[in-house]
């Protein structure tokens, strides 16, 4: 049974459109969501959860209709969006009172173990905390409820790197028992070459792949070459950047040219990212 299951999901606007967004997650596993600022990703978490009326498609989580089921599926759900904010002169404490009461499943001591990782003090005012310890507080709620998905819209953003990285490891323990997903959006790549299982890339509003990590990196190669070479090979790569030695591209591996003498290395996820994207902005 898939845990979270998209299929075609569709949102329009006046000057964007979300096309034909489709993608399932299974229990025990993390999934990268990226794409570049206005691709989509946080239209797309928002029509997932209601927040936004998609104009079609479907969403199903933990096997039954997400809209028809909303409220009791939202109980088994942690969300968190990026911009969210409260009152700046409440604190803590008092914020947390009420979000309690939202939850049948409240769990007092994982909403406690959250403040002492996080080193959050409820008595703090809203407009007291720094941007990363926001995060951290809307974090510690969505970890509150004994939930068995976490969505969470650029978790990271703000964070330093020691902050970053402990929050990794968090994501890491949380899957371990093979009951708990977290679907994240992010455009920080790095964080997802550490812990991501699979990646779904949107760009524009349309799917570009939703598939294994592994097999995202497997797909594509970068090449290096002179500037002659790229003559052979300008039609069949993705975007390509000059430099004085020559060039540096994208490739599908299928179709990386055998014994044309180009130096081919493995990508990470943000030269993925940033080859696709180049493309767009030259189309």
């Amino acid at each position: 049974m898939n845990i979270l299951e998209v299929n075609k999901l569709n949102k329009a606007y006046p000057t964007f459109k979300l096309e034909n967004i489709s993608f399932s997650l299974e229990p025990g596993y993390i999934m990268g969501f990226i794409g570049s600022n206005g691709a989509g990703k946080t239209t797309t978490l928002k029509s997932i959860m209601n927040l936004t009326i998609k104009d079609s498609g479907t969403v199903r989580a933990f096997d039954v209709d997400f809209t028809q089921n909303e409220r009791a599926v939202k109980q088994k759900i942690g969300f968190m969006m990026g911009e969210t904010d409260y009152f700046p002169k409440h604190r803590l404490r008092q914020i947390t009172d009420v979000v309690r009461r939202f939850y049948t499943d409240w769990n007092e001591t994982a909403y406690r173990d959250c403040l002492r990782r996080f080193s959050l003090d409820e008595n703090k005012k809203v407009d007291e905390l720094s941007s990363g310890m926001r995060v951290k507080y809307n974090l510690t709620l969505a970890l509150s409820h004994n939930a068995e998905l976490l969505i969470l819209d650029e978790p990271t953003s703000g964070l330093d790197p020691v902050a970053r990285d402990d929050l990794l490891e968090l994501f890491q323990e949380l899957i371990e028992d093979g009951k708990r997903s977290i679907l994240f959006s992010t455009h920080i790549t790095s964080d997802l070459d550490k812990c991501a299982d699979f990646i779904t890339y949107i760009q524009n509003g349309r799917m570009v792949e939703s598939c294994s990590k592994d097999d995202l990196i497997a797909k594509f190669r970068t090449v290096k070459g002179t500037a002659q070479q790229l003559e052979t090979v300008r039609q069949q790569v993705i975007s390509f950047r000059k430099n004085s030695f020559g060039f540096q591209a994208l490739m599908e591996t299928a179709k990386v040219p055998a014994g044309a003498g180009l130096t081919v290395e493995v990508p990470d996820l943000e030269d993925i990212m940033v080859y696709h994207e180049k493309r767009s902005v030259i189309a």
